[in-house]
């Protein structure tokens, strides 16, 4: 509380040094990124924007708090005390997982409350950015590459990859799903895994790596047959 009631009282004391220019509006502080001044018939009021935004200019709207990394605060390097909560560095922004070793998940938090995303297979979270990027533009060590290569259901790409009639290697390699003929998984670059379907009507068929009428691959002829429309039966009415 007293390291609060200090910054407070120096935003307000540099308020005092601040002189506004002749037209109204709001203007930046030259020390402190987050923090601006509301000028008004050449009255300064000191302005702190939420913990962990920064004051942006560049945005029309009354609103002038975004996050640091749509903002270039130069040699404005000073931050308010952070008001952390448990996954939150700051009460505002998007943050890393705590643990170094998960790279592929990040943290949205809105006044202290977090809500956890994850990055598409084979991304990692670029705190700088805010973004999720290629593994390897991100920079960041240590990463457990097994936490970003597989799905949901526990798919991941063979190693062993996949080629053609021709003996090449595929690029972009297709896989059945053990247990639903609609799936298939894709492996970008034969690293990324993607779960992908046929549309309604058609499965897998993994002989010509395409989708195909029922009929034509084995195990699946009956697949929908569940989700016929029964027919209409007939009328009993007298003619």
């Amino acid at each position: 509380m007293k390291v609060l009631v200090v910054a407070v009282f120096a935003v307000f004391a540099h308020a005092q040094q601040f002189k506004c220019p002749p037209k109204d509006g709001f203007y930046e502080d030259s020390n402190q990124c987050d923090k601006f001044y509301e000028c008004y018939d050449g009255i300064a009021t000191p302005k702190l924007c939420p913990d962990g935004l920064v004051f942006n200019p560049a945005i029309k709207k009354i609103n002038k708090c975004d996050q640091p990394f749509s903002v270039e605060c130069g040699d404005r390097i000073e931050l308010q005390p952070a008001q952390p909560t448990e996954l939150c560095p700051r009460r505002n922004g998007f943050f890393a997982h705590p643990d170094p070793k998960v790279c592929n998940l990040y943290y949205i938090c809105v006044e202290g409350i977090s809500t956890k995303q994850p990055c598409p297979p084979g991304l990692h979270f670029e705190e700088e950015t805010g973004t999720c990027v290629w593994a390897k533009a991100s920079g960041r060590e240590g990463c457990d590459a097994s936490e970003t290569m597989v799905l949901k259901d526990g798919f991941r790409c063979p190693k062993e990859g996949q080629v053609d009639s021709n003996g090449q290697l595929v690029v972009h390699p297709k896989y059945p799903h053990p247990n639903d003929c609609q799936r298939f998984y894709v492996c970008l670059n034969g690293i990324e895994p993607r779960d992908l379907g046929c549309t309604t009507g058609e499965v897998y068929n993994d002989e010509t790596q395409k989708c195909d009428a029922p009929e034509n691959v084995t195990g699946c002829e009956d697949w929908y047959k569940d989700d016929q429309v029964p027919s209409k039966p007939p009328s009993n009415k007298k003619q």
